[in-house]
């Protein structure tokens, strides 16, 4: 059975709809662990060891995150200058 023009229509507004939603919530997310981060380093710098241990654990839990994190904040990995 062929889908009428307006069904398709309507399929096609749905499935747009949640791309651009699941999008904007990625992007959240991925903005919220950055902010994260970027607070746990600055504890780490204060000397807050536990800090120190949640900053890396974010580090490596996303190869991507941790890619696009080494090009936005060099200063995060000091020790391989």
């Amino acid at each position: 059975m062929a889908m009428s023009p307006r069904s398709m229509l309507g399929a096609l507004a749905l499935s747009v709809a949640t791309v651009v939603t699941a999008s904007t919530i990625a992007r959240a997310d991925m903005e919220a662990r950055e902010a994260e981060a970027l607070g746990l380093h600055q504890l780490c710098d204060k000397g807050d060891r536990r800090a120190c241990v949640k900053f890396g654990i974010i580090l490596g839990q996303n190869e991507q995150r941790h890619a696009d994190w080494r090009k936005r904040h060099a200063e995060w990995w000091w020790w391989e200058r």
